[in-house]
C-alpha cells in the first residue's frame, strides 16, 4: 500500500514545484514593472 503514497505524493510534489515556480516569476514581473514604468 505505500504504492499509494508515491502516487499521490509524487504528482502533487511536482505540482507543488510548479506552482511556486511561476508565483516566483509572477512576483519578479511584478516588481520589474515597478521599477520600469512604460512612459
Amino acid at each position: 500500500m505505500w504504492y499509494f503514497a508515491w502516487i499521490l505524493g509524487l504528482p502533487l510534489a511536482a505540482l507543488v514545484a510548479v506552482v511556486n515556480a511561476m508565483w516566483l516569476e509572477i512576483q519578479e514581473d511584478r516588481k520589474a514593472t515597478e521599477r520600469k514604468p512604460l512612459r
